[in-house]
């Protein structure tokens, strides 16, 4: 085994195992290139030779009826990545990544020993640095959005040994963690992912990038946060008052989405923007329905989508190029994408599911869903990572973009904080249950 992705649809019960089980996952260096190919795409923000768009060929895959039914590859073993230019642990930044000049200029280059703080503190003021850093192009108007992101770290308390019963930190190993996130998030896509080249990462990610097949296709402006409280915690946040700027910051990422499809596509329906629940957060959500012209293919449609203004800012080009060279944090396979490609397990019906898994052949050619790669957390030899960005306008206030960040990292640290060895409940989830609702690729859903 090489590569595996172990996932779970929003809304739906069934999980799906894949694994390559000879050679290496293939590396690419750009969306086109994903045309006319099949398997588990994992791409990261920036593209490079170092990360690269990683495809998971489906040598083997197995269908489970929920998640409590699934495990790991056998043959699994975590092996430790190449060492990062970049350590919260120590506050160092090498000079190989893109930001140590712009950090050196800021004195931040050391945050540890510079502040004299502990690793949370440090967090908080490399925040600031960047916020401000961020603001002050934004209230000069040289851009209309700009998308923040830090990490926290989290130590392990255990170790990634070869067998994944081992305690991984809390008492959980990485399946329990993986069907804990099935359990808790029943909205959300839900995949643990790993690669020698991109590494071990979980995932529970609300946004979708692209879904469809044949000519008909099907994505989302998403954007605006809020978290919900006390009783609004019972619904859907449909009584939630949106503000001006999340209106707004919303409204920006739907008309370039909309802009962007009228290249690709001249038969395309918008609808919304409406509420939507993701774990204890709420967003605004437009649905963008369409027909792919003749003889484009799905990769150069990703070119133009990844990163979408939800992640990046605008203008998307030069606001990508001033997050790698100014950002405190290498966001490697955050806020990039994965998902099937170009392939569809044949689901077993539910009251034929044996106790085990049911293993398929993929069909080629068939459907395709990637979901944006948010509140997800990279799982390292000695720690967790936890991801989190939010969109910064020229009126964003420092502290409530700082707790906005906080409410979407606890989308993974609820995991982390999970009691050790509690028995997977499929249907007794932490949000209310929604019924399955199958993607349906005439009207979105």
């Amino acid at each position: 085994m090489t590569g595996f992705a172990l996932y779970r649809f929003p809304h739906e019960q069934q999980v799906t195992l894949v694994e390559q089980t000879a050679g290496e996952p293939e590396e690419l260096l750009s969306c086109a290139d994903l045309s006319g190919r099949q398997g588990f795409v994992v791409a990261p923000f920036a593209i490079s030779s170092e990360h690269p768009i990683v495809l998971i060929r489906p040598d083997s895959v197995e269908v489970f009826a929920d998640a409590s039914l699934c495990h790991l590859p056998a043959d699994w073993e975590f092996e430790a990545s190449k060492p990062d230019v970049w350590s919260l642990q120590t506050g160092r930044l090498e000079p190989s990544n893109p930001c140590f000049e712009a950090c050196v200029a800021s004195g931040s280059t050391s945050s540890s020993e510079t502040y004299g703080e502990d690793i949370p503190n440090a967090e908080r003021r490399a925040y600031g640095e960047d916020f401000r850093r961020f603001h002050e192009q934004l209230k000069t108007g040289r851009f209309r959005k700009l998308v923040l992101s830090r990490c926290a770290e989290k130590p392990r308390l255990g170790h990634v040994g070869g067998n994944v019963g081992e305690d991984f930190g809390g008492g959980c190993d990485v399946l329990t963690l993986f069907q804990h996130a099935c359990q808790m998030y029943p909205r959300l896509f839900v995949a643990l992912t790993y690669t020698s080249k991109s590494g071990l990462w979980l995932t529970a990610t609300p946004e979708i990038l692209l879904e469809g097949e044949g000519s008909r296709w099907h994505t989302i402006a998403l954007a605006g946060t809020m978290r919900l409280e006390g009783e609004q915690l019972q619904g859907e946040g449909e009584q939630v008052t949106w503000s001006t700027k999340n209106i707004q910051e919303q409204r920006y990422v739907a008309t370039y989405i909309m802009e962007c499809l009228k290249h690709f596509s001249d038969d395309i329906r918008e609808e919304g923007p409406r509420t939507v629940r993701a774990a204890n957060l709420v967003h605004l959500r437009s649905d963008f329905s369409f027909s792919l012209l003749y003889n484009i293919g799905v990769g150069e449609l990703l070119q133009a989508l990844h990163p979408t203004p939800a992640v990046c800012g605008l203008p998307k080009g030069e606001s990508f190029r001033f997050i790698l060279n100014n950002e405190h944090t290498p966001r490697l396979y955050y806020s990039g994408f994965q998902g099937p490609l170009n392939f569809s397990p044949v689901a077993p019906h539910p009251s034929s599911v044996a106790p085990h898994p049911s293993s398929v052949v993929p069909h080629p050619s068939s459907l395709t869903r990637l979901y944006v790669s948010l509140r997800c957390m990279q799982i390292t030899p000695d720690r967790y990572r936890l991801y989190a960005g939010g969109g910064l306008l020229s009126d964003s206030d420092e502290e409530q973009e700082w707790q906005e960040t906080v409410a979407k990292q606890e989308t993974m640290r609820t995991l982390l904080a999970h009691k050790p060895h509690r028995p997977y409940e499929p249907h007794e989830p932490h949000e209310p249950y929604e019924p399955h609702k199958p993607y349906e690729p005439h009207r979105p859903h």
